[in-house]
């Protein structure tokens, strides 16, 4: 008997079932059946399912007429299952790699639960953002299994059914199966979670539904919208049945309900029976509720007041009074409080302050990269202009006490993006952002472009479907007036990624300035606040994000690297900005530097720089210090996130496959010997074209001082800089060759 039996109905989505199929297959856990439920044998799905079936054992398709619907092609699925556990995966949808062996793992853990609730996520089509809906409801689970009493709120009328997986005995047990006609989920959670006696839940995004480009079936007009009050009415009078305590009923009568509002708040949804769908709404309404039931407080709870009245013109009424409401508001300048938005209205009626320029780095996360740089520099060669860093609510501790900061999304902060003349960031101002006439909108970017960026991702559907709306996307790009760019390839790729009409400025990352102008005493300053112990090597290992991946995961085991590379070698790890949760992962050989406020201090403090695709490689070359590319899993990385070049033919030294050889390159000095030089010096030559010490003093001169391109100072050539110093661990106790 296999660990999971894999539902997939296929109709209507034959062009995207491959990709279902694949998402399974491909999984590291192959403990495995996979039914796909096809419309009938001819059907064009049944093509694709045969295909596989033919080259996978594991693959045993089923058919299941388009009349029997979506919960006739589960059940016919279900019949034919022989799994322990049964998970149901629409066929436009894909199962995450590692969900399987994460799902026997969480099963294990809570022995045999008879429902195990997931995460999944709701991924666009094109435009918008993807979201995790259930997480916060997931998130106030017990850490163990748990009777439902235990968290009533968790009723299963909010999760569809590829969000669970179900010990299959119990459903034959309780002869559950999918309810006929439309809403079938909802109908499933509810009786699923009225059978259930232990539950579960894995707070991990196992689904990745993909939203279809023509909307939700379910949100098609016509009689299908009356099948959600049959579902309603199933589940309690199911409950009714159980006799289900308050404590539970209470909870799921109000999700039910808040469905049932949803749909009779969209009168085109039935153009021919609204008001039937209400009075009938209202009837189950006041049959099954709850005595000493508690109305929602504001606008829902005046919602429910009107159903259980079975006032049908009044709850038409409010609804337009709603609608009218939202199309006024929509129409002002969009911070997302009312309250905000008119202030943000009324501050865009004042004019600019020509001497405000506001700053933000990484979305708000403190005082950093090319923005911090250009807001140093400007209080010094322009200080009349008032300097403003955005900073998000939590992180104002991270900023130098002398900065005047504003925290992002409060009334002050929306104030000074109405009325700023110089707009500087290295991510992207909020959408809701007006690019006024006469404004200056700075992108500094934060890297140089190895993985695809912008629109170029649109083809990579791992990246893709984490990156919301390219059409919003462009629509930011249309404010910038300068992009900056710290090499020509930076300029090639940028004009691919975010085509818009702003001017290139190739005066490099300001960022960088300081690899040219610290001393050696500052990089002995910053090694003694890292705690880099004396006569050490300093390696630097910093991994990028891997969009394939849910979390942070290092890809190397550094105490073993340690160990193997040499007595005097240490880690500083530093892992990608967005796994920087404030912790910490220090042990004698490994110091965890991902909470240091400046990326640019711990390049400073490392002898030699070991990463595999993180942009950190192009910064670093700056410091003409060693750097060593592992690339363990460069096919898979290349193909799921994009690449511009290849990395391992035009490395800025040696590349590792595996952890000995990374190891290795240490160990007999071949990381520092004159091939890996040789190689750098091709890297930087390409890559640090424009990174002379001077970018923020050009910036600063164009963009805030408004000095004429010829009057800006030129880049220093390559051969007439000098990087700051390393320090003198490098030059190590026993026999290496010597680093540039």
């Amino acid at each position: 008997m296999p660990r999971f039996s894999i539902i997939v109905p296929s109709h209507g989505v034959a062009g995207r079932l491959s990709q279902a199929l694949d998402s399974v297959l491909g999984q590291s856990f192959g403990d495995l059946e996979l039914i796909p439920v096809c419309d009938g044998p001819d059907a064009p799905a049944a093509e694709v399912a045969a295909g596989y079936a033919g080259r996978d054992p594991r693959v045993a398709p089923v058919h299941s007429p388009p009349s029997a619907g979506l919960g006739g092609a589960r059940n016919a699925g279900t019949r034919a299952a022989s799994g322990a556990y049964l998970v149901f995966l629409d066929g436009d949808d894909l199962l995450l790699p590692g969900a399987l062996a994460a799902l026997d793992a969480r099963l294990a853990e809570t022995a045999d639960v008879d429902v195990l609730y997931v995460e999944h996520e709701r991924a666009p089509w094109w435009e918008g953002e993807p979201a995790n809906p259930v997480a916060p409801l997931l998130a106030r689970a017990p850490e163990g299994a748990f009777a439902p009493a235990e968290l009533p709120h968790l009723t299963g009328v909010r999760l569809p059914a590829w969000s669970a997986v179900y010990r299959r005995a119990f459903l034959a047990e309780h002869r559950l199966a999918f309810p006929d006609g439309h809403f079938t989920d909802v109908g499933w959670g509810g009786l699923t979670s009225l059978a259930a006696e232990r539950i579960a839940v894995l707070r991990r995004v196992v689904v990745r539904h993909r939203l279809r480009r023509q909307g939700s079936r379910l949100d098609e007009p016509g009689p299908g919208q009356l099948a959600l009050l049959d579902q309603v009415e199933l589940v309690l009078d199911r409950a009714a049945g159980h006799a289900l305590p308050a404590e539970r009923f209470g909870p799921l009568f109000d999700q039910l309900f808040a469905v049932v509002l949803k749909t009779a708040s969209r009168p085109e949804r039935l153009p021919s029976g609204h008001r039937a769908f209400f009075r009938r709404a209202a009837r189950l309404y006041r049959r099954f509720r709850p005595a000493g039931h508690r109305m929602p407080r504001g606008s829902l709870g005046v919602q429910h007041r009107l159903l259980a009245a079975g006032a049908y013109d009044a709850f038409r009424a409010l609804r337009e009074v709603n609608r009218l409401t939202g199309r006024a508001a929509g129409a002002l300048p969009r911070p997302h409080a009312v309250r905000t938005r008119l202030r943000y209205r009324a501050a865009l009626r004042r004019p600019l302050d020509p001497e405000l320029a506001v700053y933000c780095a990484y979305w708000g996360r403190g005082y950093a990269c090319n923005p911090a740089a250009i807001h140093a520099k400007a209080r010094e060669l322009a200080p009349h202009i008032r300097s403003v860093f955005l900073v998000e609510a939590g992180r104002e501790h991270t900023l130098p006490q002398d900065v005047e900061y504003a925290v992002l999304g409060s009334h002050r902060a929306w104030e000074l993006l109405a009325r700023a003349t110089y707009l500087i960031n290295n991510a992207n101002f909020a959408e809701r952002v007006v690019k006024r006439p006469g404004s200056v909108h700075l992108q500094t970017q934060h890297g140089t472009p190895l993985k695809t960026m912008g629109v170029d991702q649109s083809t990579y559907p791992v990246v893709a479907a984490r990156s919301g709306s390219f059409t919003r996307l462009l629509g930011r790009v249309d404010r910038w007036d300068f992009n900056l760019s710290a090499n020509r390839h930076s300029t090639r790729m940028w004009e691919r990624a975010f085509p818009g009409s702003w001017e290139a400025l190739e005066y490099g990352y300001p960022r960088n300035d300081v690899y040219y102008t610290a001393t050696a005493d500052d990089v002995a300053r910053v090694r003694r606040e890292l705690g880099v112990p004396e006569g050490r090597l300093a390696v630097l290992y910093a991994p990028t994000h891997r969009d394939h991946h849910t979390g942070f995961e290092p890809g190397l085991d550094l105490e073993a690297f340690c160990a193997a590379a040499g007595e005097d070698v240490v880690v500083l790890l530093r892992a990608h900005y967005f796994y920087d949760r404030g912790g910490a992962r220090h042990s004698d050989r490994i110091i965890d530097v991902t909470a240091h406020r400046c990326a640019e201090d711990v390049c400073l403090a490392a002898d030699a720089l070991v990463t595999d695709y993180s942009s950190i490689m192009f910064d670093y070359a700056n410091l003409d210090r060693p750097i060593v590319v592992y690339a363990d899993d460069w096919d898979v990385y290349r193909h799921t996130r994009g690449v511009y070049f290849d990395l391992p033919a035009e490395p800025p030294g040696p590349v590792a496959r595996t952890p000995g050889e990374l190891a290795a390159v240490f160990r007999d000095g071949s990381y520092a010997d004159a091939g890996s030089a040789a190689l750098r010096a091709a890297f930087r030559a390409r890559f640090c074209q424009f990174d002379d010490g001077r970018a923020a003093e050009r910036v600063v001169r164009r963009v805030l001082l408004g000095e004429p391109p010829e009057a800006i100072a030129p880049v220093r050539p390559l051969a007439e800089r000098v990087p700051a110093p390393a320090a003198t661990t490098l030059v190590r106790s026993r026999p290496c060759p010597a680093s540039a």
